[in-house]
């Protein structure tokens, strides 16, 4: 049975606490000692019962030594049993675990596991929580308008930290030895996502700044919390973070080049601003956080608990911003607008997730390219809205798109958790 409580075993042998005394120094022999076993810390008493303790370990490696000292001085040989009994008048042993024991205090691992699966609860509830922050920030704005843009920053920042410190190099080297995925997330991205927002769009016959501000959302990088959803779903991080960096940094070209040829607009992209926030956001944390699992990986594994939920409670708070800034316009459009945007991440998400398949990738990819086709950079969107469409309503479908993107791609996340991927099925394709 495994040991429950430390107790202080007291051998009184020839001067003991009470008047019988013994030189016998076998367990059985010891019985007629005085001996206690109490719990350490608690108060002598001679008439405490003696508690066999677990096993019969009392210094031995000191008795041992004790012995051979006494016999090169000349005299007779004495039991190292013996000898630990008088050396050790009090030492500390663990007893085995009885109904009549004290049982003792939580060890750390057990604190941990019990975080752990406090964590795991409250993760999969990314999607219930991303909820209740856009509807706060609907009915309270002023709770999230403190998250300016340097907050923002920050924010993205901690989630790609929470995702940099579960990848290593070798991550990368096997995912850019198939950089087949990267391609077809890419064209995901750039491809179908646009063409998908104007068709959607044109059918639910939106004003024409709505249109603007969806194409743009369908025409901007994947965004950062699609990292934090494949590690929900089991699916591969650093593909996945692969795939969000191209995709950022093909925002330079690729967003304004799209703008122009779907909405007859050229949207100014500031280049190098684009660059240094992509090393900023994203880049430099993930390049921090390989270093310390690298380097300081027992630190990385104790703060490894806490990484998802630090990642969802920093999407949370990008959520609730982005809808405060856009509360009026989002409740007067209603659901004329929020059923378009809905579909767009649901339909991306879909499409995305079979697209791997006509490749030949597995389980593990489908999922990852599934999340990252649906995941956009919708506050990217509303940031690029607000500095270059003059007419406000441009930015409305980016804050609605910030709810509503969380929300598809955390759900899918949470139920592909639950479904386990096949051995068979790598990460790449065989």
């Amino acid at each position: 049975m495994a040991p429950t409580a430390a107790y202080a075993w007291v051998a009184p042998a020839w001067r003991g606490c009470g008047a019988t005394t013994t030189t016998t120094t076998t367990p059985a022999a010891a019985a007629t000692v005085p001996a206690v076993c109490r719990p350490a810390g608690a108060a002598r008493s001679c008439a405490s019962p003696w508690v066999r303790p677990a096993g019969w370990r009392v210094g031995a490696g000191a008795a041992a030594a004790a012995a051979a000292a006494a016999l090169r001085a000349g005299g007779r040989p004495v039991a190292a049993s013996r000898l630990a009994t008088v050396a050790s008048r009090r030492v500390a042993i663990t007893a085995s675990a009885s109904s009549s024991e004290v049982p003792r205090a939580p060890e750390p691992a057990a604190v941990v596991s019990g975080f752990v699966k406090a964590s795991t609860f409250f993760t999969n509830l990314f999607p219930v929580w991303t909820a209740a922050c856009a509807l706060l920030g609907l009915a309270k704005p002023s709770a999230f308008l403190w998250l300016t843009t340097p907050y923002f920053t920050l924010s993205l920042g901690m989630l790609m930290l929470s995702m940099g410190i579960t990848l290593t190099v070798e991550d990368f080297r096997r995912v850019l030895a198939r950089f087949g995925a990267v391609i077809i997330g890419f064209l995901g991205c750039y491809g179908l996502m646009p063409l998908l927002a104007l068709a959607l769009a044109k059918v639910f016959k939106l004003p024409v700044d709505y249109v603007a501000g969806l194409v743009l959302v369908g025409s901007v990088n994947g965004g950062q919390a699609s990292n934090l959803s494949t590690f929900i779903a089991k699916g591969d991080v650093a593909l996945s973070v692969v795939m969000t960096t191209a995709t950022t940094l093909g925002a330079i070209v690729m967003t304004p080049l799209l703008a122009q040829l779907l909405i007859g607009a050229v949207v100014p992209v500031d280049a190098l601003g684009i660059a240094t926030s992509t090393i900023q956001v994203v880049l430099l944390p993930i390049a921090v956080g390989m270093a310390l699992n690298r380097y300081a990986n027992r630190l990385v594994r104790a703060v490894l608990p806490f990484s998802p939920v630090v990642g969802v409670f920093a999407t949370c708070l990008l959520v609730g911003s982005s809808v405060a800034q856009c509360a009026g316009p989002i409740l007067a459009a209603g659901w004329a607008l929020q059923l378009p945007i809905m579909l767009l991440h649901l339909m991306g998400g879909v499409i995305g997730y079979y697209l791997p398949s006509l490749a030949g990738y597995g389980e593990v990819v489908r999922r990852t390219t599934a999340i990252e086709t649906a995941m956009k950079s919708s506050a990217f969107g509303f940031l690029l809205a607000s500095l270059h469409f003059a007419n406000f309503a441009a930015r409305v479908p980016s804050a609605v798109s910030v709810v509503w993107m969380a929300i598809i791609g955390s759900t899918m996340a949470v139920v592909w958790r639950y479904i386990p991927v096949a051995k068979k099925d790598g990460r790449t394709k065989a």
